[in-house]
């Protein structure tokens, strides 16, 4: 394949870039953003993998001009993604489980035309490393979340803090200094997720680099690191949730706005503040937790708006009782024109990073209440690095890392704190600074913009070397 840029001649062919994300919304999402950036700049030509399954969420988000190939997934208790396993432990088990998939996403990579110049695939598929290496394709890994947690779960891998009973109960980071965790803050992955984050580190560094949803000016420091000591290229192209104009235009049916919107510019009319609730799709939030987030966002007389899992259970006469002042909302909503809405001055939020590069380009400070994964590393980075959020805490005083349980009063006390405290004052001023810098690092001639360019360059010459 002749080498190809942005610049290129229109007679000559644009590369073809192949996506594969791990089968998750918040995984999903940001590569069908990248869709968007590479067809809207013509940058490459786009076909992206996905299983049947998943095939109508993926469709609806791609751009016109992206093509879709479905893998016929077995997968385990009939789950095609992970919103549908019923726990944390289950979660290797369902990675394990793609594998499946490896044998028709070889003959549908092989069979592509023109031929794959790059496949950018999810670490998670971290079989795909092998599939590309014998097809000659040049590969990168996307990781899904910010420098700060990737950086941070190398350190933790490489000291194990905790492991040692006599070394206290909080670890500093040796590069890092003003870096400090609390040990219980740092819960142990089960093993079998250890054993899949072993497979993911080796087709990580096997690969051409690492993508990663987040920009130089917001995380600088953790980029370079990672670029000069940890050694696997990241390209931070990000934040991708600005690679499209969010559009509510895919929420109306036959011609009626959703209800949420019409709730917003009620109150947005009426000049009234509202402050967004959600927690992920990923994990279930128990019912007893649930019960207590109500109460919570009641005593807090602030107005809310909830968005809640279709199988969440909460006190249906909760709205009669907030009526007004509260909505809440059951399935997918358009999490990003919600914190966009003129209304919308807060959000609590599991802290994914998804959510948090959300609102971080929209302006919105948060609440942060992580569970798993890496949304406690989130978490530290929105609050004490960026400081544009507050903490929410377990009622053992642990800022939610494990999972712990958190009281009715704490989820008041941090909601008000963000809308009406004295912390919202400079978590404001730092949100809108941030969000300045993150459209320019998109817009022409912005650090995102220049790096995906030169990512795309730079491979699709590779990509000609092996052709």
């Amino acid at each position: 394949m002749a080498q190809a840029g942005v610049s290129c001649d229109a007679s000559r062919e644009l590369p073809h870039v192949a996506l594969f994300p791990f089968m998750a919304r918040g995984h999903t999402i940001p590569l069908t953003q990248l869709a968007h950036l590479l067809l809207g700049r013509r940058l490459a030509t786009v076909t992206f993998f996905t299983t049947p399954g998943n095939a109508a969420f993926v469709r609806a988000l791609l751009p016109a001009g992206a093509d879709v190939v479905e893998l016929p997934f077995p997968a385990p208790h009939g789950a095609e993604n992970v919103e549908g396993i019923a726990s944390v432990s289950s979660f290797a088990d369902f990675a394990e489980a793609t594998l499946a998939l490896r044998p028709r996403f070889e003959e549908a990579l092989a069979s592509m035309r023109p031929a794959a110049s790059l496949l950018v695939a999810d670490a998670f598929l971290y079989w795909t490393g092998a599939s590309a290496a014998a097809l000659g394709v040049p590969r990168v890994s996307f990781l899904g979340t910010s420098a700060f947690a990737h950086l941070m779960r190398e350190v933790f891998v490489r000291d194990k803090p905790g492991s040692d009973a006599t070394g206290g109960s909080t670890y500093t980071v040796p590069e890092f200094p003003h870096v400090q965790f609390s040990l219980a803050d740092i819960p142990p992955l089960p093993i079998s997720v250890l054993a899949l984050d072993a497979k993911m580190g080796m087709a990580v560094a096997g690969s051409r680099g690492v993508i990663m949803n987040t920009f130089h000016e917001q995380e600088s420091r953790y980029i370079e690191h990672w670029n000069w000591h940890v050694g696997h290229r990241a390209w931070p192209i990000g934040p991708l949730c600005l690679a499209r104009e969010s559009s509510t235009d895919g929420d109306h049916v036959h011609g009626t706005q959703p209800s949420w919107l019409v709730w917003l510019d009620e109150k947005a009319a009426a000049g009234q503040s509202v402050v967004f609730v959600a927690l992920g799709t990923l994990l279930a939030v128990s019912d007893a937790q649930l019960r207590e987030v109500a109460r919570g966002l009641e005593e807090a007389q602030v107005n809310f708006l909830w968005a809640l899992r279709p199988d969440d259970n909460v006190d249906l006469e909760l709205e009669e009782r907030v009526q007004g002042r509260g909505m809440v909302t059951r399935g997918w909503v358009n999490q990003q024109a919600i914190l966009q809405h003129d209304c919308v001055a807060g959000f609590l939020s599991h802290c994914g990073w998804n959510s948090v590069l959300e609102s971080v380009c929209a302006g919105v400070p948060l609440a942060v209440w992580p569970m798993v994964f890496d949304q406690p590393l989130n978490a530290k980075l929105v609050v004490d690095e960026l400081r544009v959020g507050v903490r929410v805490k377990t009622s053992d005083d642990t800022t939610g890392g494990d999972g712990g349980f958190i009281k009715s009063e704490e989820i008041s006390r941090a909601v008000r704190e963000i809308m009406l405290g004295e912390t919202r004052a400079s978590a404001l001023k730092n949100a809108a600074v941030l969000a300045e810098q993150a459209g320019l690092a998109m817009s022409a001639g912005g650090s995102s913009w220049n790096m995906v360019e030169k990512m795309i360059s730079e491979l699709s010459v590779v990509a000609d070397t092996l052709g």
